[in-house]
């Protein structure tokens, strides 16, 4: 079945840098938009980027200039490159994707295990 597998995630120092990689497998009719979202201890998960099948991006204010989505539409592949990053960067980062299934022609939803990312002042 359709699964997300995450990776990049690690320990660095503020002002270093780190990229995630999310790709979809499986039988995928069309893979629509997808995003990263992050979940800090003892807080809520929130977006952090999005990007359509086109290209069109959408930024989380606190990432902004510092983080840049991107998508590989040919590998199924979204990445997250995170510069200058912040000990406040610290959290669980999950790729998300909307996609037509192949099997049943239907919308879903899904998200990645998630992947940690900690930052050391």
């Amino acid at each position: 079945q359709v699964q997300l597998e995450e990776s990049g995630g690690g320990l660095v120092q503020a002002g270093g840098s780190l990229r995630l990689s999310c790709a979809a497998s499986g039988n995928i009719f069309r893979l629509n938009a997808m995003g990263w979202y992050r979940q800090a201890p003892g807080k809520q998960r929130e977006l952090v980027a999005t990007i359509t099948t086109g290209g069109s991006t959408n930024y989380a204010d606190s990432v902004k200039g510092r983080f840049t989505i991107s998508r590989d539409n040919a590998k199924n592949t979204v990445y997250l490159q995170m510069n200058s990053l912040e000990p406040e960067d610290t959290a669980v980062y999950y790729c998300n994707a909307n996609l037509v299934s192949g099997v049943t022609y239907k919308y879903f939803q899904l998200w990645g295990q998630g992947t940690l990312v900690t930052v050391s002042s």
